[in-house]
């Protein structure tokens, strides 16, 4: 009896009759559209942040009670009061006890603990969880710092790319604006010691620069990491060139790339020399795997020089570090004088003003061309220290007159004349033998044309006849002009 009155106090109270049934579905109804309501927004702030899975734990609501089942309820600890007439109208008033708290279970649990049962394991007092609860920092501190990293994750991941290239850009131009005056400061540091008044350029040219007026400039830049000056005006020479080629200083991928494959700055002087002044020579100095290089590829030095291995008798000779290449010892002994050995090119001389030396080369047959040349390339160094290559810019006016002033003997110069013959005559062979070869090859494509021709039918070979015989007929046809009156 006492259980099937329970269950129709609980039926009663979760079910109730007449008017107030419809109140209470809509009560119902409201509190689940709210709960619905909550669990979208929060699925949506789930969607938003992927992978902070673990906070949406703290925003998830607590389970609804299933009202659809038929299981029996246990007993609610709420008082009932009957309703008086005039509330007909409304729900069913009724007052339910707030969801018990819990209680903090250290009090508790300090009171259960046996230390005779657990012996040798220590205690947890109060204090400890105490403070380690408040250490703990609060949800909506947690939550916020989340959100601010989660922002500054989606925002580094849609534009990572462009910061990378903006950031690139800006770094790109800062170094072209800075690194190309450094470039125009060490070609303005060499000109200013060997191209301005009383300097050496000064003293042996007459004309410095690329115009004949005073306000000419003396160096024509060509580009940020190119830069050339112009002399002429001296005996044995049509003039002088001199090209410095920097390393690309303003380019950020090209000081990239000198990382791996570093680059030095150098200058180079060609000379071009009067035809009469200059005998019959091919002369070259270089650093031993340089000068290797140069006799494998260069074509004069490849037909009519040779590696001098031992020096002429009784001289005083280039160091270790040299290689020299030579027509003849006799031109070799000659061109490497007393005067060069003690200023540059011996062995404590080198040591000391020959370290930005790279190589010179004399020759009247060279790559081919009938231009005679003297080319010397050297090291630049820095804008403070370019007097260190004092004594490497005087060699370009001493060889100058050495070289004008220098005639072989007549063994040397018969060799010279025989070699340069053979070296025509092989020329003249391969001259003709690209002639014959062209021959060939047109006859060759004629033949082609006319087997090709023949295959074609009769009727073919005849419209092309016609057009051909039109086209002969209307070339024969002479001009008439009409004059509108």
């Amino acid at each position: 009896m006492a259980k099937s009155g329970w269950t129709r106090s609980a039926a009663a109270c979760l079910f109730p009759r007449g008017g107030d049934a419809l109140c209470y579905a809509i009560a119902v109804l409201s509190i689940v559209s709210l709960l619905s309501y909550e669990l979208s927004r929060h699925s949506v702030l789930a969607a938003d942040f992927e992978g902070f899975e673990e906070e949406d734990e703290d925003f998830s609501s607590p389970p609804l009670p299933d009202f659809t089942s038929n299981t029996p309820l246990s007993p609610l600890p709420t008082t009932l009061t009957q309703s008086s007439p005039e509330s007909d109208h409304g729900p069913p008033q009724s007052e339910e006890s707030a969801p018990p708290i819990e209680a903090p279970k250290s009090a508790s649990m300090a009171e259960e603990w046996d230390e005779d049962e657990f012996e040798g394991i220590p205690t947890q007092t109060t204090e400890d969880s105490s403070s380690s609860v408040l250490e703990k920092p609060s949800p909506e501190v947690a939550s916020a710092k989340v959100l601010n990293d989660a922002a500054r994750a989606s925002f580094f991941k849609r534009y990572g790319i462009e910061v990378s290239c903006i950031s690139f850009l800006i770094a790109f131009l800062i170094n072209y604006f800075t690194r190309k005056k450094e470039n125009e400061q060490i070609a303005l540091a060499w000109a200013s010691r060997f191209a301005t008044k009383d300097s050496i350029f000064d003293k042996n040219f007459s004309l410095l620069g690329t115009g004949d007026g005073k306000d000419t400039p003396l160096l024509l830049k060509e580009a940020s990491d190119c830069f050339k000056f112009y002399a002429s005006g001296r005996r044995f020479c049509q003039g002088l060139l001199a090209t410095m080629d920097l390393r690309s200083r303003h380019d950020l991928i090209s000081r990239v790339l000198d990382l791996v494959l570093p680059k030095q700055d150098t200058i180079t002087f060609e000379v071009v020399m009067n035809d009469e002044a200059m005998d019959q020579v091919v002369f070259a100095v270089a650093k031993k795997k340089l000068a290797k290089a140069m006799q494998k590829d260069e074509r004069d030095l490849q037909r009519f020089a040779s590696v001098i291995t031992t020096p002429p008798a009784g001289r005083k000779w280039v160091p270790d570090d040299l290689l020299v290449v030579s027509e003849s010892k006799e031109v070799a002994g000659d061109l490497i004088t007393e005067a060069v050995l003690e200023q540059v090119f011996g062995e404590k001389s080198f040591k000391s003003f020959g370290k930005g030396f790279i190589s010179m080369h004399f020759s009247d047959y060279y790559q081919g061309s009938s231009k005679k040349l003297l080319l010397f390339k050297f090291l630049l160094p820095d804008a403070k220290n370019m007097a260190d290559m004092t004594r490497l810019v005087t060699l370009i006016p001493y060889y100058i007159d050495l070289v004008g002033r220098y005639k072989l003997s007549p063994q040397a110069k018969s060799k010279t004349e025989s070699a340069r013959a053979s070296v025509a005559k092989e020329a003249y062979k391969e001259l003709q033998n690209a002639r014959q070869e062209a021959l060939q090859r047109k006859k060759a494509d004629k033949k082609k044309f006319l087997e090709a021709e023949a295959k074609l039918n009769a009727e073919a070979l005849r419209k092309k006849e016609e057009k051909e015989r039109a086209r002969q007929l209307k070339k024969s046809m002479p001009r008439v002009k009409m004059v509108r009156t």
